[in-house]
């Protein structure tokens, strides 16, 4: 099977379309390989085939990274079985199907990175490579001094241990405590779950950066592409 990609991933890979999307159009009788119809998603076949879908010769995808302000509510799915909505409604205009490199979970907002580029998004999201993400934290009830120092020393949470976290308090506003803290994890719920390990319950959480990347002034719902000297240094860094 060396040299081979199964069809489904040979149309995701060339931006046609998502994986699941890929499936449900070779198997509507829409792609052909070679001249020849194909219906099976895992078929396998070489890179340089013909691939053609809807007639249409199928060409390889330019690279793209693509940095998002994500609102609250909106899902990290490209369609949601319950009609919510998702981030592909705000990357429209995009020709080429991109996948978001990590996930966010439907309460948090900010930074949330897509590209094509398959091995640089692994790069990130590889737990040894270290990236670390920093988000904006309030908690209620207020954290003492102790709880952060808990979070900065590392905690055991249901999954396992989580490693020492950078923690800077930026102050407290009545019953509230304002925070940054950066992770170089990226387990489901982790700082939600780090907060309420120390006492407290997070109220809003938004990703201020990945690694050097950061949101900055970007307003929420709008995306960019990312500068070649921010792509320099997240590759150097990942």
């Amino acid at each position: 099977m060396s040299g081979l990609h199964e069809l489904e991933r040979l149309l995701s890979k060339a931006g046609a379309c998502s994986r699941v999307e890929a499936r449900e159009r070779i198997r509507a009788g829409r792609v052909r390989v070679d001249g020849r119809c194909v219906r099976d998603p895992a078929r396998p076949f070489r890179a340089d085939a013909r691939v053609e879908l809807d007639g249409r010769p199928l060409e390889p995808a330019g690279k793209r990274y693509v940095v998002l302000h994500r609102p609250r509510g909106y899902i990290t799915t490209r369609r949601d079985e319950r009609g919510r909505p998702t981030v592909y409604e705000l990357l429209g205009e995009l020709r080429e199907f991109v996948a978001p490199v990590g996930r966010l979970d439907a309460d948090t907002s900010g930074l949330l990175l897509f590209t094509n580029d398959t091995l640089f998004a692994a790069r990130i999201c590889d737990p040894d490579a270290h990236v670390p993400k920093t988000y904006r934290v309030e908690a209620r009830p207020r954290l003492a001094d102790e709880a952060l120092a808990r979070l900065r020393a590392g905690l055991e949470l249901a999954d396992g241990p989580a490693r020492p976290a950078r923690v800077e308090k930026l102050g407290d506003r009545g019953p509230v405590t304002r925070f940054l803290i950066t992770i170089e994890e990226g387990r489901n719920r982790q700082v939600r779950r780090m907060v309420q390990e120390v006492g407290s319950r997070v109220e809003k959480l938004a990703r201020v950066s990945i690694g050097t990347l950061e949101l900055g002034t970007l307003p929420s719902g709008r995306w960019r592409e990312l500068e070649p000297r921010e792509l320099r240094a997240l590759r150097a860094r990942g």
